[in-house]
């Protein structure tokens, strides 16, 4: 039986990005169970990706962090 190669959680939200408008730490955890998405988003960073970010408010006094590829917006 073929084994599908592992796909890392820094290549699957790149993956979403390019599919999608953005990601919040709440889309990274139920799609890739990635608790630290800030985190994946530096690795990106460093190998070049041009990602944007800003704070999204999201409730009575709730606010969470939003990127994007800066390329796609």
């Amino acid at each position: 039986m073929r084994q599908e190669p592992k796909v890392t959680q820094s290549a699957a939200i790149l993956r979403h990005l390019r599919r999608n408008p953005s990601i919040t730490p709440l889309d990274a955890l139920r799609h890739y169970g990635c608790l630290r998405l800030g985190a994946r988003i530096w690795d990106l960073r460093q190998a070049g990706h041009r990602i944007g970010s800003h704070r999204r408010k999201v409730g009575a006094g709730k606010w969470v962090a939003e990127y994007w590829l800066a390329q796609e917006r």
